[in-house]
């Protein structure tokens, strides 16, 4: 069974859980460390003949081409993560649309390709941010994978569907959404998809979660990470006890984990896994 593998390209300041103490005009003041961490993410998916999906910021595009390029050229699917890492339901509809236009060009200049896909900062596509499905569709773009179907303080749209789905839209149009991974346990959903889960949860438990997902109810599942999570000598952000200790835990050991996930479940990029549901969301636009 192939899991989908992806990489949520921003640096360590750039998270939401610390926009109230850098702000998005700061960004350029911070030592960036984007690249050489997702250089180390490139290195080990080449040795565990991995491919994935990169979810890409505009602002690390325009400003790292080199490194867009490099992700491009070793065979890995470009995706849009916005351009500031601002959270949907925080947006009016049109900053959002210029936000996510602008994103696909800078992404699509730099590769040379088209951009299909799209992941909202924190997965803010909630209940609340749908209308954001129908300004993706219109914007060109066939998948989405935004939405977290659990509880949280954050994000989640717990009554969404827990696997993919083609999604109908205004004027005909349709976007296929794929949620991030979860699994039912005491009726209720469980996250199991990979970032700050992978670093807090015991690894036993998300190997569990995923065979689950793939022998029991023989679906894909999808796997989240950020470049800042391999890299356990980033500087440390002055936020919240709460943020602090949700971003800062485990970093020496997601390096590991991954390598683990790799050499126990085989991974691609969305575009692979999802491959016939993308056509058919090409041939219904």
């Amino acid at each position: 069974m192939l899991n989908a593998l992806t990489i949520d390209v921003e640096d360590y300041f750039m998270v939401s859980a610390f926009a109230d103490t850098v702000k998005f005009d700061d960004w350029s003041k911070y030592e960036s460390r984007v690249e050489a961490s997702t250089e180390l993410l490139l290195d080990r998916l080449d040795t565990h003949e991995t491919k994935a999906t990169f979810f890409t910021l505009g602002w690390i595009a325009e400003r790292y081409p080199g490194l867009v390029k490099k992700i491009a050229a070793r065979g890995h699917e470009l995706a849009s993560h916005g351009y500031s890492h601002r959270l949907v339901y925080d947006l009016t509809p049109q900053v959002f649309r210029e936000d996510t236009r602008k994103t696909k060009r800078i992404i699509e200049d730099v590769i040379g390709a088209e951009v299909v896909g799209y992941r909202a900062a924190s997965y803010s596509v909630t209940k609340r941010s749908l209308w954001a499905l129908d300004i993706l569709a219109e914007e060109g773009f066939i998948y989405d994978s935004s939405i977290f179907p659990i509880r949280h303080d954050r994000y989640g749209y717990i009554e969404f569907d827990r696997f993919s789905k083609i999604v109908e839209l205004k004027n005909s149009r349709q976007i296929l959404e794929l949620p991030l991974s979860t699994v039912r346990l005491f009726g209720r959903n469980l996250p199991v998809a990979g970032g700050g889960y992978l670093r807090l949860l015991p690894l036993k438990f998300i190997k569990w979660g995923l065979g689950n997902i793939n022998r029991k109810e023989k679906r894909s599942a999808i796997i989240y990470l950020h470049p800042w999570e391999v890299d356990p000598g980033q500087p440390r952000i002055n936020g919240s006890w709460l943020s602090c200790f949700r971003h800062n835990t485990n970093l020496k050991k997601t390096e590991q984990k991954l390598v683990e996930l790799m050499e126990n479940f085989k991974f691609a990029p969305m575009k692979i896994v999802y491959a016939d549901q993308i056509e058919e969301v090409k041939r219904g636009t």
